[in-house]
C-alpha cells in the first residue's frame, strides 16, 4: 500500500534517476560554505594538511563544533528541498503520498516515537553513565550549548528527513514500483543507507563491524515504514536517535562533535558489541514488536515480501481527491 503511493504520480524508472541527481545537486549546492570556510581558513594563513582533506574526522576538527555541525548539516537540508523539488514538479506526486499512504500525514505517531526513544537511548546513556563516571566528563557550558540547542533543533531533523524521505521514502516507492517486489527495496536501501556512513570516524574506530549496526538501523526502519505504511514512524525515531545523542554526548571519535552535555572518553573498541549488537538484534526487534501491538500491524509476509499491486485506474482520481483533502488539512 505504501509503495503503491508511487502511482500517484508520473513513476517512469529514468524520473526516480533524475531525482536522485537533483537531491545530490542540493547537497553539493549547500555544501559550498563548507568549502568556503575551508579556503577562508587557508588563505589566513590556517595550517592545513592536504594530505588529510579526505578524512571525514580531520575536517570534523577544523571548526568551532557548532559552526562545525551547521556546516555538516547544511547539504541534507538542501538535499531535503532540492528532493522535494523533484518530487511535486518532475513527478507530480504530492509530499503527503511520499509520507503515508494514510489520508493525511499522522504527526502522532512521529511523536510517539520520538518521544519514546529519546527517552530510553538517553535513559541507556545516563545508567551508563552512572555505572561507569570514570568514562565519561562533564562537558556542559551554558552559553555554547544553547546555541548547540538551537543549531540542532532546526537543522538535526533536516538532516535525518532528507535521510528517511529519500531511503525510505522516494528510492523505496521508485524501485518497488520499477521491481513490483517489496523486499527488493526493502534490502537495496537498507545496505545502501548503511554504506554510506563508511565514511563516518566509527568506522575507523570500530571497525567494519560498525556497519551491522548502520544496516541493521536501515532495516529496522524499512521495516517500520512498510508495516505502518507510511514514514511517521521511521521520521520520528531517526530525528529523536540524532538529536538526543547530538545534545547529550560527544566523543572525538564520532561523527557530531558537540557542545554535549557528556563526553565519553571510553575506548570504543571496548564498547563495540554493546554498541553495535544490543540495538539491532535485542532493541530494535522488541521495538517493532512493541510497535506492533499498538498500530495492529498484520500480515507481514505480505507487507515485507509481497507484490506491488497498482491500483485500478478509477481509484487514481478518488485517491487524488482523499490526498488533496489530506494535505489541506
Amino acid at each position: 500500500m505504501y509503495i503503491a503511493q508511487a502511482y500517484k504520480g508520473l513513476h517512469d524508472w529514468w524520473r526516480y534517476i533524475v531525482g536522485v541527481i537533483i537531491a545530490v545537486v542540493g547537497v553539493t549546492i549547500f555544501s559550498i560554505p563548507h568549502a568556503l570556510g575551508v579556503l577562508m581558513k587557508t588563505m589566513q594563513g590556517g595550517e592545513l594538511d592536504p594530505s588529510k582533506m579526505d578524512d571525514t574526522a580531520y575536517l570534523m576538527g577544523l571548526f568551532e563544533p557548532n559552526l562545525n555541525l551547521v556546516f555538516i548539516l547544511l547539504p541534507f537540508a538542501g538535499g531535503l528541498l532540492f528532493l522535494f523539488g523533484a518530487v511535486r514538479w518532475l513527478h507530480k506526486q504530492s509530499i503527503t503520498s511520499l509520507t503515508t499512504a494514510r489520508p493525511k500525514i499522522d504527526w502522532k505517531r512521529f511523536w510517539v516515537i520520538f518521544f519514546a526513544w529519546g527517552v530510553l537511548s538517553s535513559g541507556l546513556v545516563l545508567v551508563d553513565y552512572f555505572m561507569s563516571p570514570e568514562d565519561y566528563v562533564f562537558n556542559f557550558n551554558l552559553q555554547p550549548f544553547l546555541i548547540l540547542c538551537v543549531i540542532a533543533i532546526i537543522l538535526v531533523p533536516l538532516q535525518t528527513s532528507f535521510e528517511e524521505y529519500l531511503f525510505r521514502g522516494y528510492i523505496m516507492q521508485g524501485l518497488g514500483v520499477v521491481t513490483k517486489y517489496k523486499v527488493i527495496p526493502l534490502i537495496f536501501t537498507s545496505v545502501v543507507f548503511g554504506l554510506l556512513h563508511i565514511a563516518n570516524p566509527e568506522v575507523d574506530k570500530l571497525g567494519p563491524v560498525i556497519m551491522v549496526y548502520y544496516i541493521g538501523t536501515g532495516l529496522f526502519l524499512g521495516i517500520m515504514t512498510l508495516m505502518d505504511d507510511g514514514l511517521e514512524l521511521a521520521l520520528g525515531f531517526h530525528a529523536a536517535n540524532n538529536l538526543f545523542t547530538a545534545l547529550l554526548v560527544t566523543a572525538d571519535w564520532t561523527a557530531f562533535q558537540t557542545h554535549s552535555i557528556l563526553k565519553d572518553l571510553s575506548d570504543p573498541e571496548a564498547a563495540g558489541f554493546t554498541d553495535v549488537f544490543i540495538p539491532v538484534f535485542v532493541l530494535f526487534p522488541v521495538l517493532l514488536f512493541i510497535l506492533s501491538k499498538m498500530y495492529n500491524w498484520t500480515d507481514w509476509k505480505g507487507k515485507l515480501f509481497g507484490k506491488v499491486v497498482e491500483p485500478p485506474k478509477e481509484n487514481y482520481k478518488v485517491l487524488e481527491e482523499i490526498d488533496t483533502i489530506g494535505t489541506e488539512q
